[in-house]
C-alpha cells in the first residue's frame, strides 16, 4: 500500500466519521442498564472509542456490502458496548451492538468463557477476547431463536459488531421489565424462558434480572445474552440459581406470589 492509498482510507475514514456522528442522535442515552456511568459517555466519545477507525471500516464494508443501508444514532450505552439503530436496505430496523474494544471490562467477562466447550480456543488480547464474546453472544442468539425462545433474532456477526432484530418502534426500544407493570402471568412466563433455556437450548443466561428483558405487547423478550454458558460449564448450575433468585426477587418485591426458587431450581436440573 503506497502513501496516497493511506491517504485514501484516512480520508475515508474520516469522511464516514463525520457522517455517522452527524446522524447520532444528540439526546443520546447515557446511561447504563443499572444507572449512570461513572465517566458517562459523550458524543466524541462514543464516536472515539466505539467507532475506532477499524469499527467505521467495518460499518462502511457493512454499508457497501448492503447489509445496512445507514446508521441513525444510538440509543443507549454501556460499558462494553453501545447499542445503534441501523436500518437495512429494506428499510427495516434493525438493532447494531458495537463492542468496546478499547475497553478493560471484558476481562472481567473471562469466567463465563473459561469452561465452556464451544470456545476452548481463547487468543490473548482484549481485542480477541472482545471479538470472542460477539461470537457467543450471536451463538446463543442463534441457539435460542432456533429453540423458540422469545429473543431479539440474530441477524448478522462481524468482528466486534452484532446485527439483530430491533426491538421496538421508531428507534425507541421496548419497555423493559423494570420499568413496566407486571402481574402474574408476567412470572410464570419469566420463569418459562428460564426452563426452555435450560431444556430446550441447553444454556444458562448468566444475567437473567429485569434489566435484560423486554415487556412487549407479544409478551417478554429476553436480551444481552453474551453471559450465557453452555449447560456443561462448571459454574452453569450456580449462574442457573442466581438467575433463578434475581427474578424470583423482583417479582416478589413487585407483590406478585413467586414459589420457592430452591424447588424451582430442582424441578429444572432434574
Amino acid at each position: 500500500m503506497n502513501s496516497d492509498d493511506v491517504m485514501s482510507d484516512d480520508l475515508l475514514f474520516d469522511d464516514l466519521s463525520r457522517k455517522i456522528e452527524s446522524k447520532v442522535d444528540k439526546k443520546l442515552i447515557f446511561k447504563s442498564k443499572r444507572g449512570g456511568l461513572k465517566d458517562g459517555f459523550k458524543k466524541g466519545k462514543v464516536i472515539n472509542e466505539v467507532l475506532d477507525k477499524p469499527t467505521v471500516m467495518t460499518l462502511y464494508k457493512m454499508i457497501t456490502d448492503h447489509v445496512i443501508a445507514y446508521v441513525n444514532g444510538a440509543i443507549s450505552a454501556g460499558k462494553e458496548s453501545v447499542l445503534f439503530w441501523g436500518v437495512d436496505g429494506n428499510d427495516v430496523n434493525v438493532a447494531l451492538k458495537i463492542y468496546l474494544v478499547s475497553t478493560s471490562n471484558f476481562k472481567k467477562r473471562e469466567p463465563y468463557i473459561l469452561g465452556d466447550p464451544r470456545f476452548s480456543h481463547i487468543k490473548k488480547g482484549t481485542k480477541n477476547l472482545v471479538y470472542l464474546w460477539a461470537k457467543k453472544e450471536f451463538r446463543n442468539l442463534s441457539q435460542c431463536y432456533e429453540a423458540g425462545i422469545p429473543v431479539p433474532r440474530p441477524l448478522y456477526l462481524v468482528k466486534n459488531i452484532l446485527m439483530m432484530e430491533f426491538i421496538g418502534q421508531d428507534g425507541a426500544p421496548s419497555k423493559l421489565l423494570l420499568y413496566s407493570e407486571v402481574d402474574e402471568d408476567d412470572y410464570h412466563k419469566a420463569i418459562c424462558i428460564i426452563k426452555d433455556l435450560y431444556n430446550k437450548a441447553k444454556l444458562v443466561h448468566g444475567d437473567f434480572s429485569e434489566y435484560n428483558i423486554f415487556k412487549t405487547e407479544n409478551g417478554l423478550v429476553v436480551f444481552d445474552l453474551g453471559s450465557g454458558v453452555d449447560l456443561r460449564h462448571p459454574n452453569a448450575q450456580e449462574f442457573l440459581k442466581r438467575d433463578i433468585n434475581n427474578i424470583t426477587k423482583f417479582f416478589h418485591k413487585r407483590g406478585i406470589s413467586v414459589e420457592d426458587p430452591i424447588k424451582l431450581f430442582e424441578e429444572i436440573v432434574q
